[in-house]
This record gives structure tokens, C-alpha cells and sequence, in this order.
């Protein structure tokens, strides 16, 4: 029963760090990422289609996007979603392909950027104790039901804690990465 609980709390809190990892390979650093585009909702004949299911995105340039559309008649679409983002790069479009050129980040900027970095550790690791509150209350339930030990309890504790320790780490280890790239110049 502590195991069930365990693994559930391990699945959550795994979860709840990939979304994390998601949200860190949008965020905008120091050089072009195709991440930042990647994912980007685009109209293709009437259906919300990821970006990169319709083009192909490169980075040729440290600070610059490339994106190819497999139809060319899905360049203006991308454009569009693009230009409506809220990436803060206007696209240069030749006729074939749309090609992203990133301003160097100003230090204002960077600091933004890591403010609001440290908001989503903030964020995840809150979600991540929550994980914890919710896995003590079932086990505290299932003392209460005597379908455990009071020991059984306290050991399932200490098993849940060491897990949220492992990960709040694991947090506090990908934003360290995260905010010496963004700070890079």
C-alpha cells in the first residue's frame, strides 16, 4: 500500500518536472533555439497543426531560426501565427522560407528572463509539495483505517519527503543551468 503510494507521488512528481523541463526549452536564452518554435499552434487548412509537424526548423546561425514549410502554401499561416506570438521576432519571409533573426538579449531583458525563471521554480516546487501534502494525507487515511502501522505511516513519510528532496533538487538544478545560459553573453 505505501509502494502504490509512492509510485503514484514518483509519477506525479515526475510529471510535474518534465512539464518544467518543457517550459525551460521554451524559454528564450543567450542564442536561437528551434524550441522556441517548435511547438507553436499554426492554421493549416483550417486545423490548429503544431509548427513542426508543417516545416522543418533549423538553427544554420547561432542567433537565427530557419523554418521551411513542407507546403508553401502554409508560409503565410506561419507568418501569421508567428507574428502573433509573443516571441518579439518579426519574420523575414524570401519566398520560400521564414527565417527568424534573434536580437541579442539586453541585460534588462536577461533580467527579466531570470525573474521570471525563478517564478516557475517557485511554481513547480510548490506543485511538487503539494504532490508530498497530498501523499501524507493518504497515508495519514490509511492509518486512520488501520490499514497501516503508525511505524508504516512514519516510514512512508520519510520515504515521500526524501522523494520531494530528490526533486525540488532536481528543480533547483535545471534552473541554475537555465539561468547561467540566459545570462551568458
Amino acid at each position: 500500500m505505501i509502494e502504490d503510494i509512492l509510485d503514484e507521488a514518483r509519477g506525479k512528481m515526475q510529471s510535474t518536472l518534465s512539464v518544467f523541463r518543457e517550459e525551460l526549452s521554451r524559454m528564450r536564452s543567450g542564442r536561437a533555439s528551434t524550441a522556441l518554435v517548435d511547438r507553436m499552434m499554426v492554421d493549416y487548412y483550417g486545423q490548429d497543426t503544431e509548427l513542426r509537424q508543417i516545416a522543418s526548423v533549423s538553427t544554420p546561425e547561432a542567433m537565427q531560426i530557419l523554418i521551411r514549410p513542407y507546403d508553401k502554401a502554409a508560409l503565410r499561416n506561419i507568418e501569421k501565427a508567428i507574428q502573433m506570438s509573443d516571441i518579439g521576432v518579426n519574420p523575414n519571409v524570401d519566398g520560400e522560407n521564414i527565417r527568424l533573426n534573434m536580437p541579442a538579449l539586453t541585460r534588462e531583458r536577461r533580467m527579466e528572463l531570470v525573474k521570471f525563471l525563478n517564478r516557475r521554480m517557485e511554481d513547480t516546487r510548490v506543485a511538487i509539495r503539494n504532490i508530498r501534502r497530498s501523499a501524507n494525507s493518504d497515508l495519514q487515511d490509511f492509518e486512520k483505517e488501520k490499514l497501516i502501522s503508525e511505524d508504516d505511516r512514519k516510514r512512508g513519510e520519510a520515504e515521500v519527503q526524501k522523494l520531494t528532496d530528490q526533486y525540488v533538487e532536481q528543480i533547483g538544478e535545471l534552473g541554475a543551468a537555465k539561468e547561467s545560459d540566459i545570462m551568458e553573453v
